[in-house]
C-alpha cells in the first residue's frame, strides 16, 4: 500500500493540514489540503486553547474532505522563542571492538545526559557526526572497528508546558502527534540542497509571528533558534504608520508592499481610507516601502547578530536561503543580502503533484516540509495498517536493522 503522511503546520497566521501519498523517492502527491485562518496563537505560542483547538480542528477537517480519508496521526510544526538548543557530546564503550546500533544507541543516550530543566522537553536530538577511537568526521560508524565511540550532538528543547498546550490542542482535534518538528528543520527538508547543506548554508523560514533559523554545516543541523519577530510586525507599523486596520494593512503590504524604497517610483500612488478620514485618501508607495525597509533592515540585523553569536559566521558560502510567507515580499532578498553580506535566494516547495494550486508559495514549506520528514521517518521503520495511517513496528533502539534503516534512524532520532 501507498504510505500516507499527514503534516500539520500550526502558525501564527495560519494553520495547514496536508495529506499526502508518497509517489516516489522525490515526489509527493498532495491528497487534502486544509488551510484555516490561525486564531488564538501568538508569536507560535497558544494563547487561547479554545480558539487555537477550533482552528486546528476545521483544518484537519477541511482536509479529511477533500483526500476522502481519516486523519489519525500527523506531524505538527513547532516555532516560538521559547525554543532553545545545545551541544552536547556522548561517549560509548565498544564491548566487542566492532560498533552496532545498540553502541550508537549508547553514546546518544549518554549525549541526551544533559542538565535539561524540568519545564523544558527535548523536540530533536540531531547526530552532527562521530568520533572512533580520536578519529573524527565519521558519519555512519556501525560495523567500524573501535574502542570508543564519541557522538556530537544537537538537542532541540522546548517549553514542556507550551508543548503540552499545542499537544492539547491538536488532540481535541482527533489527532495523535507522532512527532513535533521545528520550523526550520521541516522548511529545509524542501528547500535545500544536499550541496547546500555540505557547503555551509543557513535556512530562514520568516512567517507571520516568528522567525526560525537553522544552520548546516557538513550537511547537519549545527544551530538552531527562532525570533518572535516576523510578517505580523511589518503589518503593525503600517497599521499604525498609515493608521489602517489590521486586516486592511495586511492587504496594502500584500498587493503596494516592497522592501526597497529606492526600487519604487516616486509617482507611485495607491488610494486607502485610514481611520478618522471621509474620504479615500492618495499615499505614495514610497512612503510604505520607507515604513517596511525600516523592519526589514532591523529583523535581518537581529538575524545576523543570532549567526555571530552562534560562531558559525564564517562557515556559510552557500549563503542563506530564505522561506515562509514574508520572504515573498518583493525587495526582500536584496535587503537580507546587503544586511547578511551574504548570497541569499528564496525558495518554495517542488515535485509535487495532486491539490497544490495553493501550495506554490514560500508560506507553505514548512507545511509540504513536514510531509517530506515523515517519509524519511517512515522509510524504515514505521509500517502502515490497514487504515494508510502509520503504527510504529519497532522501536528505535534494536539492533536487528539493515544499513540503509540505521542509517536514516540515525539521521532521524526521536528523543
Amino acid at each position: 500500500m501507498d504510505e500516507i503522511v499527514v503534516g500539520i503546520d500550526v502558525g501564527t497566521t495560519k494553520v495547514c493540514t496536508l495529506v499526502g501519498r508518497v509517489e516516489d523517492e522525490k515526489s509527493i502527491r498532495i491528497l487534502g489540503v486544509g488551510i484555516e485562518p490561525s486564531e488564538g496563537i501568538r508569536k507560535g505560542i497558544i494563547v487561547d486553547l479554545g480558539a487555537a483547538s477550533q482552528a486546528i480542528a476545521r483544518s484537519v477537517e477541511k482536509a479529511e474532505q477533500t483526500s476522502g480519508l481519516e486523519v489519525t496521526t500527523a506531524l505538527v510544526s513547532l516555532a516560538g522563542a521559547h525554543v532553545a538548543s545545545v551541544n552536547s557530546r556522548g561517549v560509548a564503550g565498544i564491548p566487542h571492538g566492532i560498533i552496532d546500533a545498540v553502541d550508537v544507541a549508547r553514546a546518544l543516550e549518554q549525549a541526551q545526559a544533559v542538565a535539561i530543566p524540568h519545564d523544558r522537553e527535548i523536540v530533536h536530538i540531531v547526530q552532527r557526526g562521530f568520533n572512533v577511537d580520536g578519529q573524527d568526521g565519521i558519519r555512519i560508524p556501525v560495523g567500524m572497528h573501535g574502542f570508543k565511540l564519541e557522538v556530537e550532538t544537537h538537542i532541540i528543547t522546548a517549553s514542556a508546558a507550551t508543548v503540552d498546550n499545542l499537544r492539547q490542542c491538536v488532540g481535541a482535534a482527533g489527532v495523535e502527534i507522532q512527532q513535533f518538528v521545528l520550523n526550520p528543520l521541516a522548511s529545509a527538508e524542501v528547500v535545500l540542497s544536499e550541496h547546500e547543506r555540505e557547503m555551509g548554508v543557513a535556512v530562514c523560514d520568516i512567517g507571520g509571528g516568528t522567525t526560525d533559523l537553522a544552520i548546516y554545516v557538513d550537511g547537519d543541523v549545527w544551530h538552531t533558534m527562532v525570533l518572535a519577530v516576523g510578517g505580523n510586525h511589518i503589518t503593525q507599523d503600517i497599521a499604525h504608520g498609515l493608521r489602517l486596520p489590521i486586516a486592511q494593512a495586511e492587504e496594502v503590504k500584500k498587493q503596494q508592499g516592497h522592501a526597497v524604497r529606492s526600487e519604487v517610483g516616486s509617482e507611485e500612488y495607491f488610494t486607502i481610507r485610514p481611520f478618522g478620514e471621509d474620504h479615500p485618501v492618495q499615499i505614495n508607495r514610497q512612503d510604505l516601502s520607507h515604513i517596511i525597509e525600516a523592519r526589514t533592515e532591523e529583523t535581518f540585523r537581529l538575524i545576523l547578530q543570532e549567526i555571530k553569536r552562534s560562531g558559525y559566521d564564517g562557515l556559510l558560502p552557500a549563503g542563506m536561503v530564505l522561506t515562509g510567507g514574508t520572504s515573498a515580499l518583493p525587495g526582500i532578498k536584496r535587503i537580507a543580502s546587503e544586511v547578511l553580506g551574504l548570497p541569499v535566494r528564496t525558495a518554495q516547495p517542488d515535485n509535487l503533484t495532486g491539490l497544490i494550486d495553493k501550495l506554490n508559495s514560500p508560506a507553505f514549506s514548512t507545511s509540504v516540509g513536514l510531509l517530506r520528514w515523515a517519509v524519511s521517518m517512515n522509510e524504515h521503520d514505521l509500517a502502515f495498517g490497514s487504515g494508510g495511517q502509520p503504527h510504529r513496528r519497532r522501536s528505535k533502539g534494536e539492533s536487528n536493522m539493515d544499513l540503509d534503516a540505521i542509517k536514516n534512524w540515525i539521521k532521524r532520532l526521536l528523543p
